[in-house]
């Protein structure tokens, strides 16, 4: 049985040593990905939000045996906007999975992120930087809290890890495609910063303000830092406030992800505030 062949729907693959199983595979790897400008999207949800928030995939994968009853209809559509779409066998998608529970979808999408002179803000901005998160879960994750706050954008800068690395797509929950997202050196990010006029709020365990005392209504970025280490002593010396989250027990500080959290939603508390004004 050949390798790959046609069918009423397009191509299908059968056998795990088909080049394009190779090729899936490398993509895990970051300079694959740099090179070829694409990354991997695994996940009927996270791919069905890549597609509604106008991303044009370039090929889908999806595994029959796997796949949930009506989902066909996401490669129908899929294929109407002019993604191939490949059929492949349950051997061929262990293969290609990089999920330890597969659903049967993966897809090659274009590269994520954007240049800092891309981005567009709102009369009102709030922006997220990350500076140094080294864990591909924890950068996914402060993104789909981005998406759930309305943040403007979410910049890396010195990054570690690509905004195209799959467990970034996975843990964002394929919100890395609807929110605007950059990567930049810190120079290149304060320079942005001073130009859009965005004052830094470094969020810092030994800062003597708590949060919730600070003014987060004003045109701001948000700062949190590497796991190990926090923010540098250049973002925090850069930084118009430093804000601390009460903390009661032994822990001395959070997971960045809790963190950028906790700061971001105490910002979305005091603009929708001011909303609705001081009599309500």
């Amino acid at each position: 049985m050949a390798a790959t062949r046609r069918h009423v729907a397009g191509l299908e693959i059968t056998s795990p040593a088909n080049p394009r199983v190779k090729y899936l595979s490398g993509l895990r790897r970051r300079k694959l990905r740099e090179d070829a400008g694409v990354t991997l999207v695994e996940g009927y949800e996270e791919i069905a939000l890549a597609m509604s928030a106008g991303v044009t995939l370039v090929a889908i994968y999806y595994c029959p045996a796997l796949a949930e009853p009506g989902e066909q209809a996401l490669a129908d559509e899929a294929a109407r906007q002019g993604t191939e779409v490949i059929r492949v066998s349950r051997e061929v998608f262990g293969k290609v999975a990089y999920r330890e529970s597969p659903d049967g979808w993966l897809a090659v999408a274009p590269a994520v992120g954007t240049e800092l002179r891309d981005l567009r803000l709102g009369e009102r901005p709030l922006v997220l930087i990350c500076q140094g998160v080294e864990k591909p879960g924890n950068l996914g994750a402060i993104v789909r809290t981005a998406d759930a706050a309305g943040v403007d954008a979410v910049i890396a800068t010195d990054p570690v890890t690509d905004w195209g690395n799959p467990n970034v797509v996975r843990a964002s929950k394929g919100t890395v495609f609807a929110v605007p997202v950059a990567s930049a050196t810190s120079q290149q990010a304060k320079a942005w910063l001073a130009e859009h006029g965005l004052a830094v709020v470094a969020a810092a365990p030994g800062a003597d303000l708590l949060v919730t005392d600070a003014d987060l209504t004003a045109p701001t970025a948000i700062a949190v830092g590497a796991e190990k280490h926090g923010l540098s002593r250049e973002w925090l010396d850069l930084a118009a406030v430093r804000v601390k989250i009460p903390m009661f027990g032994r822990a001395d500080s959070l997971n960045v992800t809790t963190s950028a959290a906790i700061v971001t939603y105490e910002a979305v508390r005091q603009r929708l505030a001011l909303r609705r004004g001081p009599d309500r």
